[in-house]
């Protein structure tokens, strides 16, 4: 069986769990605290970043959550999350690295090492500065969900996408650290609403990470 190595709130270890859970792929979940730099997850991944995908019979480790996502797309058919003709693929990948790096290094990466890693890993209290910058930018990501789904039934057109699993999942890092006003964004709070139903969105929702508690509402599909 496939092995996962991750920790409750990276990101792009949940994009790859949504997708896996997608498709139907089984898989077992190693917990791995990428900021201790343990020898063997190094010698796994010289960047000692999650995810990392493990299968020890078959020999085979996929290492950058981008390339696992099209590794499954390329070798399982079940519910392609890369769909469509050659240009709305693009638009596809488009918006998952803007989630995945734009979003990411301006809402995500702050709040992470806010409220995350200065508690687990230097002892400190976060900056209430960058934590308001944070979810300011948040916000204006938020206007740019709403009018994508102004035009289109889901992020990447008219049927689930791996844009979908992207944006959720690092949404829900976000919800899960308190960085998220979702007033005024009904739209995307309904689009969001729907991910969180989805069978491979429940088990998510249900971790938690020691001596972070997420706000009331987090793991409600009604919120």
């Amino acid at each position: 069986m496939w092995q996962l190595y991750q920790f409750p709130l990276c990101p792009f270890s949940r994009k790859v769990r949504l997708m896996l859970g997608e498709k139907g792929i089984g898989y077992e979940l190693v917990r791995e605290s990428p900021w201790l730099q343990r020898d063997e997850f190094v010698d796994m991944n010289p960047a000692a970043q999650t995810p990392v995908m493990a299968d020890p019979p078959s020999g085979i480790t996929l290492i950058d959550s981008a390339a696992i996502c099209e590794y499954f797309e390329e070798t399982i058919e079940k519910s392609p999350m890369i769909p469509g003709s050659a240009a709305n693929r693009a638009e596809v990948r488009r918006l998952v690295a803007w989630f995945d790096h734009k979003f990411y290094s301006e809402v995500v990466g702050p709040l992470l090492h806010e409220r995350m890693l200065k508690r687990i890993v230097h002892r400190a209290s976060p900056d209430a500065k960058a934590l308001r910058e944070a979810m300011k930018i948040a916000n204006a990501h938020l206007d740019y969900i709403d009018y994508l789904l102004d035009h289109r039934r889901w992020l990447g057109g008219p049927v689930l996408s791996l844009v979908d699993l992207a944006a959720a999942a690092h949404l829900s890092v976000a919800d899960y650290l308190g960085g998220i006003d979702w007033r005024g964004h009904e739209q995307t709070k309904s689009w969001y609403a729907g991910l969180k139903s989805r069978p491979s969105f429940r088990p998510l929702l249900a971790e938690r990470m020691e001596i972070i508690a997420p706000p009331e509402h987090y793991d409600k599909v009604d919120f």
